[in-house]
């Protein structure tokens, strides 16, 4: 069983790599846009997404998938970065990082 200690090493480290992953997806215009901090807040904010939307809970399909509606994530990017004083950022900036972010999930997956 892993200590807390641990788990937060984990966490932590799985993090650098989704943020890693994630600038290396988008173009070069928005790299220099977005620093590390920004995208770790940006997973942050699609974790508290997933949890506060139900997505989840839901049922995958008859192929185990569930359906994860990008824009919807990309909207919320928007919205909660104005709020928090991260940034303006455009909705086709946000689902750039919330499709890097689908990616990096389907590659630790399927390891």
């Amino acid at each position: 069983m892993a200590s807390i200690d641990d788990e937060l090493l984990l966490d932590a480290e799985y993090d650098a790599k989704a943020v890693a992953f994630i600038k290396s997806r988008l173009p070069q215009e928005l790299q220099e846009k977005i620093d590390d901090e920004q995208l770790y807040y940006f997973l942050d904010v699609i974790v508290e997404f997933y949890t506060e939307s139900g997505i989840l809970e839901a049922e995958p399909d008859e192929e185990g998938f569930v359906n994860i509606d990008l824009e919807d994530i990309a909207n919320h990017l928007v919205k909660n970065a104005k709020k928090d004083g991260i940034g303006e950022y455009t909705m086709e900036e946000m689902f750039l990082v919330a499709q890097a972010e689908a990616e990096f999930e389907e590659t630790m997956e399927e390891a």
